[in-house]
């Protein structure tokens, strides 16, 4: 005859209810802060090594692994009968391991950034070394509170599906706040200040057990508090970002060396510096790529240039071409398309950008430029961030689209940072250019001594055949080389390179030997 199971006391069992229910509630916070912190840590890291899919690889790959290591040991700790008290132990010592990050990353940056380490390496060590521990630590509680309410209750299984449904939820809710809400909101240093204080406060219960303790237990919080608040003060309150935006960690500096007379200011982002711009002198193009794409329009159009000509800028960052040609001819007609509305405010405040001269759309360029029913005269696309390069904007179906929108005597054109002397991404762009353009031409001011990243200049239209070079008219004094037979003799085939499709553009394939070379 079958035995049924002993009824449990039901005052035992409302005595552990509540305990169960803050285990739910621990696991929930603790997952959303994992969360929270694999977001973070990519604005953490963002001004030394930028925003990319390596940079993104390495940092779930980190924190996964520190979430494995913690669930095992969480499961072998469970096993050996460890209990509340430890696992409020660990809660604090994640909080500690959080906040630590605020202050080894300018450590940590001392040692990385005057060596001659790669991307890939970087990334990692600055991941590794700031996030490593607190998600080892916070992937120990689940399966360690897991195991310690499971033997609280006969429903074993309903135990253990409502702990991990709860962190699942956890980790769904941090992803949410903080990528929306959160770090525009507050920053990523305070969000990290946040969450170390918060998971320091949710071990207190699991630590205090009588009112002695509970003293004792409050004064060493204080204290470590305090101690960390002073470490960590001039980090948490540095203005590291002149704002923190949805996309980027935006700085302006000052660049008034960069130009013979006057003052010129810059605009970085992550790490990055994107363009320069001078005060009194808009016109006035420091950077060889901006000065080249000016004087290709000017090649292309010539006595038309001076005429009223229509330009969609996909990408609008610093402003400072917009800014040159509207300068230079005040009848031309710019619609911009800038993703990020900080990027377009800061630029009006602090360099020197008259927005209200032009057409700006905040949103996809892609989306931009397919909402427009107008044709234009010039098509630019500068939202290349690096190695960070949104391939959307490479594809044969983009380009597709580019010459549907195009005069018919108008002219496309594009930067690209790729590898010196084999650009093997920059040959795909034009193989892929060449599938709908007549003519599609690559354009160097000087070549690099040695082996290096170099940002290219391509421009693609169906009318004019380009000459070999082209001097500067204005400006600074360049002269800009044709090299696109040259570069198709060198490295890499030009027919072992595929045409970037929607379904097919591996533009980090093509540019890894950025990553593999040292950042110097």
């Amino acid at each position: 005859m079958a035995h049924s199971a002993p009824l449990q006391n039901p005052t035992a069992n409302a005595a552990r209810a509540p305990s169960v229910a803050f285990y739910l509630v621990t696991a929930f916070l603790t997952s959303a802060a994992l969360l929270v912190l694999e977001l973070v840590s990519a604005r953490i890291i963002a001004p030394y090594v930028g925003v990319s899919l390596y940079t993104w690889t390495t940092i779930i790959g980190v924190i996964l692994a520190g979430l494995s290591i913690g669930n095992g040991l969480g499961g072998y700790w469970a096993d050996k009968g460890y209990g509340e008290k430890f696992a409020g132990l660990i809660i604090l010592a994640s909080g500690v391991f959080s906040w630590l990050s605020l202050y080894l990353i300018y450590p940590v940056a001392q040692v990385v950034q005057p060596s001659s380490l790669n991307v890939l390496t970087s990334s990692f060590i600055y991941v590794a070394s700031l996030f490593l521990m607190p998600s080892i630590a916070l992937g120990v509680i689940t399966p360690l509170l897991t195991t310690i309410a499971a033997r609280q209750s006969k429903n074993a299984g309903k135990i253990i599906g409502s702990m991990h449904a709860v962190a699942a939820l956890g980790g769904i809710a941090g992803v949410f706040l903080t990528g929306y809400y959160l770090i525009q909101q507050f920053g990523s240093r305070q969000v990290i200040f946040s969450v170390a204080v918060m998971l320091m406060v949710l071990s207190i219960p699991y630590m205090v057990k009588s009112s002695a303790n509970a003293i004792n237990t409050l004064l060493f919080m204080a204290i470590l508090v305090g101690a960390f608040t002073g470490l960590t003060r001039n980090t948490l309150f540095a203005k590291v970002c002149a704002e923190e935006s949805a996309y980027y960690c935006i700085n302006v500096v000052d660049r008034s060396d960069d130009v013979a007379a006057g003052s010129a200011r810059g605009l970085v982002l992550d790490h990055l510096l994107h363009g320069i711009n001078h005060q009194t002198q808009p016109a006035y193009l420091i950077a060889a790529f901006a000065q080249a794409i000016d004087e290709i329009v000017f090649t292309q159009f010539k006595k038309d240039y001076h005429s009223g000509l229509e330009y969609f800028f996909a990408g609008g960052g610093s402003y400072t071409l917009p800014r040159a040609i509207k300068a230079t001819d005040y009848s031309a007609r710019i619609s911009v398309a800038e993703i990020d509305k900080s990027v377009t405010e800061i630029s009006a405040r602090q360099l020197f950008v008259d927005t209200r001269d032009f057409h700006i759309l905040h949103t996809d360029a892609r989306v931009a430029l397919a909402s427009r029913q107008q044709n234009f005269d010039v098509i630019i696309t500068d939202v290349f961030h690096d190695i960070s390069i949104p391939h959307h904007l490479l594809t044969r179906e983009f380009t597709r689209l580019v010459d549907s929108r195009l005069n018919a005597k108008g002219i496309y054109l594009m930067n690209v940072v790729d590898h010196f002397p084999d650009p093997r991404l920059v040959k795909s762009i034009v193989k892929t250019l060449r599938t709908t353009f007549k003519h599609v031409d690559v354009w160097m001011d000087h070549a690099p001594a040695n082996s290096s990243r170099y940002t290219y200049v391509i421009s693609a239209n169906h009318v004019n055949k380009m000459p070999a070079e082209i001097i500067a008219r204005r400006g600074l004094a360049r002269i800009w080389l044709n090299i696109s037979e040259v570069m198709a003799g060198i490295g890499l085939p030009m027919q072992a390179l595929p045409i970037l499709t929607d379904n097919y553009a591996p533009v980090e394939k093509l540019i890894s030997q950025l990553l593999i070379h040292s950042q110097k």
